[in-house]
């Protein structure tokens, strides 16, 4: 005769690792319930498979955000392709006033940014400042396409082609089209406007104003 102690005793060892997984299983299933996150993370990986072999990933508390179109991160200053935001005040590189719109463009890349699980950035070549130009993504999503989207950016494919993402560009100037113009000046011309070189005066930028408003 088998006692039923005896029995259990013999069992419970055997499935003891089997419990164990089931358990840790339910655990991280209710885990990602609480959380919202009952989905797997989103990347590059997921959206655009063929630049996830270039992807770097960025961990947000490692962002510096410049402003809306540019951040460092590890020592390296993306230059964030595919959109132009207005630029804020910045004397030291020639801005003594800020753009209208650039705090909002500012405040909107935070933001988003801030609510993504996944940022990434696929690198291309460097500018004449040595920044770092990358198309960003955040859950594998372009950034570009969400700032134009929101009416806090214009599009740059059109002026500087595409930089070697044709598909990208598609979509960029796609949601350019589609969100019409932004309700600030294009910020490369307000750039050229408004730029003061060092030791310039006031009757300079005045006059510089002149000629653009004459010409």
């Amino acid at each position: 005769m088998i006692h039923r102690g005896w029995v259990c005793s013999f069992a419970i060892p055997r499935f003891l690792p089997v419990l164990l997984l089931l358990a840790v299983a339910a655990g991280c299933a209710a885990e990602n319930t609480a959380l919202g996150n009952s989905e797997p993370q989103r990347g590059v990986f997921h959206t655009f498979p063929h630049y996830a072999d270039r992807a770097v990933w960025v961990m947000r508390k490692k962002m510096k955000i410049n402003d809306g179109d540019t951040f460092e991160t590890r020592g390296v200053v993306i230059r964030i392709l595919g959109l132009d935001t207005p630029e804020l005040r910045r004397p030291k590189h020639g801005f003594r006033q800020g753009q209208p719109y650039g705090r909002q463009a500012t405040a909107r890349a935070v933001a988003i940014f801030d609510s993504a699980a996944v940022i990434e950035y696929v690198p291309g070549t460097k500018d004449r400042y040595g920044r770092t130009l990358a198309h960003v993504f955040v859950d594998g999503e372009l950034f570009a396409v969400k700032m134009i989207e929101a009416g806090l950016a214009y599009e740059t494919v059109s002026q500087y082609g595409d930089n070697g993402f044709p598909d990208l560009a598609v979509l960029i100037t796609g949601a350019a089209r589609k969100a019409g113009t932004p309700p600030f000046q294009n910020p490369y011309e307000w750039r050229r406007q408004h730029r003061v070189q060092p030791g310039e005066s006031v009757a300079g930028i005045l006059k510089k104003l002149l000629d653009w408003i004459t010409r």
